[in-house]
């Protein structure tokens, strides 16, 4: 992983010539070049709690991108439903570019396996306008814990484990962990990874499946105890907690996190938009977030992002399917 920008900022530019160039790449027409978006501030919407993995992101992007975009980025918290209630809210207004949204995989790509919403979003109701971050689920304990290793956790009788909801990554990994090892196991959601995170710290669960911006910092205050993360191979940042995998578990699950607006957004405008956040994405402050948060770039095109979207949806409802798994409430 390469935290840091790989290559130098942009060439800093007026807010108008940025615009045109973004309206002439995207359209190539005379009218397109004249777009003077963004007139004013752009409502940036995070569909998460404060102080999550996916309001660290939104807010060290929102600001970021500022300058590129040449106006403010105004960053609201409208939590519920893995995103859902925020992107659908943000489905509701006008497809002009000044409402845009975090997005994430798990709900496009898990949430459908657990809840049946016949108004769920769907990623073709959107246009993603760039891709942020790959972050890996870290199964974790309470440092007072009795449980030490993973296979302590496994022999145990009977575990209550957090999870940050229901239709989640961080539900899907433990689930799939604790089914798999043929355990007792009662998944207790909370609508967001610091809520979850805090029942931990209070010891209300045993344990919890959450990111590792949400965990990490608890682990290196030594309040956590990692026991094993749920990537393909170990954790740069965790390098002596091993996989599930080692562990004769397959599972493998990431959190991928981008920023969307309604689908029908001008091309010139979501050019704008696009092209802030690349400069911004390539800023020395940003890249030193992401390593400062144990995040790891996921910077590709827009049909890139949705491929991986559809296998991964795919991959994940045929390991529920093997696992004879019901998501659902997650009781």
């Amino acid at each position: 992983m390469n935290p840091f920008p790989r290559r130098g900022l942009l060439a800093a530019a007026a807010v108008s010539p940025f615009a045109a160039l973004a309206a002439c790449q995207v359209q190539g027409g005379a009218d397109a070049a004249e777009s003077d978006f963004p007139k004013r501030a752009v409502d940036f919407m995070v569909p998460f709690d404060p102080g999550g993995s996916g309001d660290l992101i939104s807010r060290a992007i929102a600001k970021a991108a500022e300058e590129p975009l040449g106006q403010s980025l105004a960053v609201t918290n409208k939590p519920g439903a893995n995103g859902a209630v925020g992107l659908k809210e943000l489905l509701a207004g006008k497809a002009d570019g000044y409402s845009i949204a975090l997005a994430v995989k798990s709900l496009f790509a898990i949430t459908p396996l657990a809840v049946d919403d016949p108004e769920a979003v769907i990623i073709d109701d959107l246009r993603i306008i760039t891709t942020l971050t790959n972050e890996a689920y870290v199964l974790v304990v309470h440092a007072d814990s009795p449980y030490q290793t993973l296979e302590d956790l496994l022999a145990a009788d009977s575990v209550n484990y957090a999870t940050t909801g229901v239709g989640t990554g961080s539900q899907l990994s433990a689930q799939l962990l604790f089914t798999g090892a043929g355990i007792d196991a009662t998944d207790v959601p909370f609508d967001g990874g610091a809520s979850a995170v805090t029942a931990l710290l209070g010891q209300e669960v045993d344990a919890v499946s959450a990111s590792l911006a949400e965990t990490m910092p608890q682990v290196e205050a030594g309040e956590l105890r990692p026991i094993a993360v749920f990537s393909e191979e170990r954790s740069p940042f965790l390098q002596d907690v091993p996989t599930a995998v080692e562990a004769g578990f397959d599972v493998v699950v990431d959190q991928r996190r981008f920023i969307v607006a309604p689908a029908d957004v001008p091309d010139e405008t979501a050019g704008v938009l696009s092209l802030a956040f690349e400069e911004a994405r390539e800023g020395a402050e940003y890249g030193q977030f992401l390593q400062d948060n144990y995040m790891d770039r996921w910077e590709v095109d827009n049909l890139e992002a949705k491929t991986h979207l559809s296998e991964a949806a795919a991959e994940y409802a045929a390991l529920v399917e093997d696992a004879g798994l019901q998501l659902g409430d997650g009781a």
